[in-house]
């Protein structure tokens, strides 16, 4: 599936990424979809609100981490020049609460796609960090 199929499918937040993708999971979504393996499988589930997902967050050391562990087997790798389909951590207000919060997205030309309780937005940001597929056409 293309960037453009993904972003267009009916996506549903949900915490914990069951019925549904908070903005870290849509991003290990986007990450099977591509590979063949999902990257939050052991996790799927293991939370249903904010509080667990960061609660999650912290014991893996922090999102940074904790992404890394999870895509670099899978060929990924840390980049500072985002192509469309990388994903990253983004500095964007929460459409949850407003406050500014480090957020899960992919790359969509010039813009991040998030997932937020409305559905997919994309936003002009930038990023923490960002994490490319070294075998991406």
């Amino acid at each position: 599936m293309n960037i453009h199929e993904f972003l267009k499918l009916p996506h549903r937040f949900r915490w914990g990424g069951l019925g549904g993708d908070d903005c870290i999971m849509f991003c290990a979504s986007w990450v099977a979809d591509q590979t063949g393996t999902d990257p939050a499988e052991k996790v799927r589930g293991t939370y249903r609100d904010e509080e667990g997902a960061l609660a999650f967050v912290a014991r893996a050391g922090g999102l940074i981490p904790m992404i890394d562990n999870g895509v670099k087997p899978l060929g990924y790798s840390r980049t500072t020049m985002p192509v469309t389909g990388d994903i990253g951590i983004i500095m964007a207000a929460s459409d949850i609460d407003g406050t500014l919060k480090e957020i899960g997205a992919i790359r969509f030309g010039p813009l991040w796609a998030v997932l937020a309780p409305a559905g997919v937005r994309a936003k002009r940001c930038d990023f923490v960090a960002a994490w490319s597929r070294g075998d991406k056409a």
